[in-house]
């Protein structure tokens, strides 16, 4: 997400390398990313809060609130005032697009209309919750009990026609319209941010293939969320594998160097990719996939590539990823 650990590392580092030549650049990238920390602990307690079930909760509502509220600020600061002064800086252009699809990210988690993944809040249960219902009431052995004084009293001249009661329909053409937006409406207007989300992440993916090579963190941070992106909200869970797997794989084939602070950011989002590799399959289908990868691919990919897979199996994903 926007909030993770690689992120806001290169967030601190190229505000820093841009003091001196661009104060104003520099402010901006320092207040998102005091943003992107506070953020990060919001998505953690979401995550929390959906694996205990408590989605609905009052916390878990305002905690949905404080989400979109900084995404909403964090995409502010970063369309008027990062992305139009990035065009001479390579690592800064990359994580400018990136965090701008990580914010539409974001959005398709706690606020799409329609909702696309159980993290958000609009579900049908809260939508039928917010109309008051009417209980029946009990026959008591005089006759069918009704909810209209009117129809309980006998008078002649009372018409035929409406002795069955009823709600009285809306004018022709004014159908009525359940309500569907979600809790957060008033903060961001609602509506269908998927497809937005996606073409951001497909020009953040394109960037950093051209700009940065195959090990670099920030090019790994980039397709880590774009796969996580896939399996959440797109539900294309084949992609999904499919991309982790390429990731890994051009990380093994890339012959830059790196320094040792990269190596290891490079290591743990080689181990969440490793995790999405083989999230949807069963354990049978994981044990074939491991024995294919051992006969079939490039020459060193395999070895390399189980043992990535080996050791996603005992790491945990940066903090701020869902």
């Amino acid at each position: 997400m926007a909030s993770s650990e690689v992120d806001q590392k290169f967030l601190g580092r190229l505000a820093k390398a841009v003091e001196n030549e661009n104060p104003l650049l520099a402010q901006i990238l320092f207040k998102i990313l005091g943003l992107s920390i506070n953020l990060s602990t919001q998505l953690i307690s979401a995550q929390k809060h959906r694996r205990h079930g408590a989605g609905q909760t009052p916390a878990a509502l305002e905690l949905t609130f404080h989400i979109i509220w900084l995404s909403r600020e964090g995409l502010v600061l970063l369309n008027q005032y990062v992305l139009p002064m990035v065009g001479e800086y390579v690592e800064l252009k990359v994580l400018a697009y990136k965090l701008r699809a990580s914010f539409y990210h974001i959005y398709v988690l706690f606020h799409n209309t329609p909702p696309v993944s159980t993290v958000s809040t609009n579900t049908p249960e809260q939508t039928s919750s917010s109309v008051p219902s009417i209980a029946p009431r009990v026959d008591k052995g005089k006759g069918i009990a009704t909810d209209n004084f009117f129809e309980d009293i006998p008078h002649s001249t009372q018409p035929i026609r409406n002795a069955e009661g009823g709600p009285v329909g809306p004018p022709p053409g004014f159908g009525l319209e359940r309500t569907t937006e979600p809790p957060t409406a008033f903060l961001l207007e609602p509506g269908d941010y998927l497809p937005k989300a996606h073409r951001y992440f497909q020009e953040a993916v394109q960037l950093a293939e051209e700009l940065l090579w195959g090990s670099h963190s920030l090019r790994l941070s980039v397709k880590t969320e774009y796969a996580a992106f896939l399996y959440e909200c797109v539900h294309d869970t084949e992609g999904s594998r499919k991309l982790a797997k390429e990731t890994i794989t051009e990380v093994y084939d890339a012959t830059e160097g790196i320094d040792n602070d990269m190596f290891t950011d490079a290591c743990a989002l080689v181990n969440v990719l490793g995790k999405m590799m083989k999230r949807g399959l069963g354990s049978n289908a994981t044990l074939r996939s491991k024995g294919q990868g051992s006969s079939t691919g490039t020459q060193g990919t395999p070895r390399t590539s189980n043992a990535a897979v080996t050791e996603a199996t005992t790491s945990a994903p940066p903090p701020g990823m869902i």
